[in-house]
């Protein structure tokens, strides 16, 4: 169908601190995806793991993980999105690349940066929301502990009917301990917000010691989950979701129409 979005996502363990072996893992993952995908999704800081020193391993906006982000792009002619610590300026952020095969680029720098772990004190927070098209889907991703906060992912109504965004992604470390959170929030997001909602987080142990089960989904407007892998395990997901159907069910069902509006400050 003309706006199906075909859509890979790799639930993977990562390699504590070594951008390259990362990048060389994740290479030998995505030549294993059909080559007729749209969308490749990796998790947050795919090339380092988190939380590492960002004096040690942000990379700039040329360095070397975002032109292998770049080749791959190309290579498979998808969209690769994930995040990675880049450095401008002497500040560091914890950035979301969404990297066409065309070489072009958007750049999402996370907004809620997590001060209980002390991210605060090493990671600027970003101030700026994200919405790409691709395919005629407007897509809004965002990053782990984003996904805490209702107000920022909200989706809105606008004025000519149309909706803000019709799939959200969150990126994420997200450690087995919160497990439980992570999949209820998933879910409830993609109810309240009436869009295709996919969650993408890693597996293993970090340097630190915390464990990751993964849990990554992909779940509808209805808040079905239609894509789940395997706790712990390393996985990769090929699935196509319907902008279709989608909007049969929103024309059907049109909450939107009684949301309340806000200003985020």
């Amino acid at each position: 169908m003309k706006h199906d979005l075909k859509i890979a996502w790799l639930q993977a363990d990562l390699i504590w601190e070594d951008a390259q072996a990362n990048r060389n893992s994740f290479e030998k993952k995505i030549s294993f995806i059909e080559r007729d995908c749209d969308l490749i999704v990796l998790p947050e800081t795919f090339n380092t793991g988190f939380p590492v020193d960002p004096k040690i391993f942000a990379e700039s906006i040329n360095g070397e993980t975002l032109n292998w982000m770049q080749q791959m792009a190309q290579r498979t002619g998808a969209v690769i999105t994930g995040s990675l610590l880049i450095e401008s300026n002497g500040n560091f952020s914890n950035s979301l690349i969404w990297m066409r095969p065309d070489g072009s680029f958007e750049r999402y720098d996370k907004r809620h940066v997590f001060s209980m772990g002390g991210e605060h004190e090493k990671i600027q927070a970003g101030w700026e929301q994200l919405t790409v098209e691709l395919k005629g889907w407007k897509i809004r991703p965002m990053v782990c502990y984003d996904l805490r906060f209702p107000v920022w992912s909200k989706n809105r109504l606008l004025k000519d009917g149309e909706f803000e965004y019709d799939f959200g992604i969150y990126v994420a470390n997200w450690p087995a301990v919160r497990s439980y959170p992570w999949k209820q929030l998933l879910i409830a997001r993609a109810i309240e917000n009436m869009v295709y909602l996919l969650g993408v987080n890693r597996v293993g142990t970090d340097g630190p010691g915390n464990n990751y089960s993964g849990d990554s989904m992909l779940i509808d407007y209805k808040g079905k989950v239609i894509g789940l892998a395997d706790e712990g395990k390393e996985q990769g997901f090929s699935q196509v979701i319907s902008l279709k159907q989608l909007k049969s069910f929103r024309e059907k069902f049109n909450v939107g129409l009684d949301w309340d509006e806000f200003e985020i400050k």
